[in-house]
């Protein structure tokens, strides 16, 4: 069972790197190579990044959940 959660941590951790890296920041953002930057010129912030903020929620979540499980587990 640790195995698993920990594998579970390996994966999430590495997904919420990457989801975090491609969102605009104050200058551009790895979200530009992706076509990020031409929807954000029109003022707002697109269905993109708005679909990548709930993702990346989700994702977090799912990586809070695993280190409480974990934690949890090794208790």
């Amino acid at each position: 069972m640790v195995l698993a959660l920990s594998i579970v941590q390996v994966i999430t951790s590495v997904l919420m790197i990457l989801l975090v890296l491609l969102h605009k920041g104050k200058g551009s953002g790895l979200s530009d190579l992706f076509g990020g930057g031409v929807s954000s010129t029109y003022g707002g912030s697109s269905v993109v990044e708005k679909n990548l903020d709930r993702i990346t929620i989700v994702v977090g979540g799912l990586w809070f959940a695993g280190v409480v499980a974990l934690s949890l587990y090794l208790k």
